[in-house]
């Protein structure tokens, strides 16, 4: 049956239930009268919508409140335990598993060290080896909590490169500078059968996904437009503009910032990650004479560093004499960084920028001003004006809860149907005929 504007009955049903799902798990718990002006339904609707949800377990009461003059009214909020989620993030110096509930409480997690088995960076993400961790990770954080495979509303994963859909292997990783070329990750990790066919895939990059977990959960709440920004071993981002609600990762890491400059393990020249990456700016200390710590992560060296450059107070109150190179190369940084920003600003300009990642937290806490400074210096006056940068809220598990948000954000698509099992009504005539046409 059609409803106006083309969409069906089913549709609406739908788009009814995501409206009260969504703002019961965003803004919740809420009454079933506060339920109605904030998704523009009507009473009766609110009521079928709710009473559905509560039967299916997907809504449980929380409490009550008083009204004025009236009984108190009941308060709703979405149930924790009524699904659970999957985050992977494929990092640059680990496979980070975990496993949340609906609440996005974390219940389990599991980490394994990514380590180079030869002389080249790339071959630490030997497909066979991560898509093992991957595995291994998923068995074992269901395993530690107690969840059946069943219950997973998806497994969402964030990985480092660019994500096309294949129509036969879903989900097929182009990361260049990781070594991988049209991986096929979802046929990869499908082809284990370690979860039933109903649980979805949801592969996106990292940078995606950290910017959805800021945009819903951080310090982007609130904002139109964001530009956040994953710095870590290499550097990326993920805008969120007008047109653009749910976010798109961009290769802001390659864009190029001195022609036939440094090179990048893109293979190409100049570009900002050869510059501003964690990994160029620990290579270019060690160029400058510095000495970075070896047979350790690139975090740890990363944070030596930024104590060798700016010393905190000994014993005695005294300070030790910085590392001038090592300052030196981290003060350029943060002026390659800011005109990388200035790249974002005058693009997209966005109202908020936020740095995230491991390095961008490290080095956020020392030299934020100075980036911003920068930033603003190398922008166009307008735009730079208008926007605030600053650090993301949610620490370095902000990728996993992005990825773990994909499934969720799929399941509110879905009306909070499990994987898209909502009962049809009875079949159109014309889909009736063309059944029994094909049977003959």
């Amino acid at each position: 049956m059609k409803a106006r504007g083309g969409r069906t009955v089913r549709d609406l049903r739908r788009e009814n239930r995501t409206a009260v799902l969504q703002r019961l798990y965003f803004d919740g718990p809420l009454s079933r009268f506060s339920l109605g002006p904030v998704t523009g339904l009507s009473s009766g609707s609110v009521s079928n919508v709710v009473s559905e949800l509560v039967s299916e377990g997907l809504v449980e009461e929380a409490g009550s409140i008083d009204s004025s003059g009236g009984r108190p009214r009941t308060l709703l909020r979405v149930r924790a335990r009524s699904g659970y989620l999957i985050g992977v993030d494929v990092g640059e110096t680990r496979v980070r598993v975990e496993l949340f509930d609906l609440a996005l409480t974390e219940l389990a997690r599991v980490e394994q060290p990514l380590q180079a088995a030869g002389p080249r960076r790339t071959d630490r993400y030997d497909v066979d080896v991560v898509v093992g961790h991957l595995r291994a990770g998923i068995r074992q954080v269901l395993e530690q909590a107690g969840v059946a495979p069943e219950l997973l509303l998806g497994v969402g994963v964030g990985v480092p490169g660019i994500v096309a859909v294949d129509p036969e292997d879903g989900a097929v990783v182009h990361g260049q500078t990781i070594g991988w070329d049209a991986v096929p990750l979802e046929r990869l990790l499908r082809a284990s059968r370690l979860l039933p066919r109903t649980v979805p895939y949801y592969i996106a990059n990292g940078a995606r996904t950290l910017g959805q977990a800021e945009m819903w959960f951080g310090a982007g709440r609130g904002a139109q437009s964001a530009a956040v920004v994953l710095f870590g071993s290499g550097v990326s981002a993920c805008v969120v503009t007008d047109d653009t609600r749910s976010g798109r990762a961009v290769e802001w890491g390659h864009l190029t910032v001195r022609v036939q400059g440094r090179p990048c393990r893109c293979g190409a020249l100049g570009c900002l990650e050869a510059y501003a990456g964690a990994e160029a700016v620990l290579q270019r200390w060690a160029e400058a004479g510095g000495r970075p710590p070896s047979d350790t992560d690139e975090e740890t060296a990363l944070a030596a560093m930024i104590a060798a450059a700016y010393p905190a107070p000994d014993a005695t109150g005294g300070r030790p004499e910085p590392d001038a190179t090592a300052r030196r190369v981290l003060e350029e940084t943060a002026e390659y960084l800011g005109a990388g920003l200035s790249d974002l600003i005058n693009l997209f300009q966005p109202e908020r920028i936020l740095i995230g990642g491991w390095a961008g937290l490290q080095l956020g806490r020392s030299f934020l001003d100075t980036v911003a400074a920068h930033a603003t210096a190398y922008s166009l006056r307008h735009p730079a004006g208008r926007v605030r940068i600053g650090l993301g809220m949610l620490g370095p598990d902000a990728v996993t809860v992005g990825a773990a948000s994909l499934p969720l954000e799929a399941f509110f698509a879905r009306g909070g149907r499990p994987h898209d099992t909502e009962p049809e009504g009875p079949s159109p005539a014309w889909r009736t005929a063309l059944r029994a046409r094909a049977a003959q």
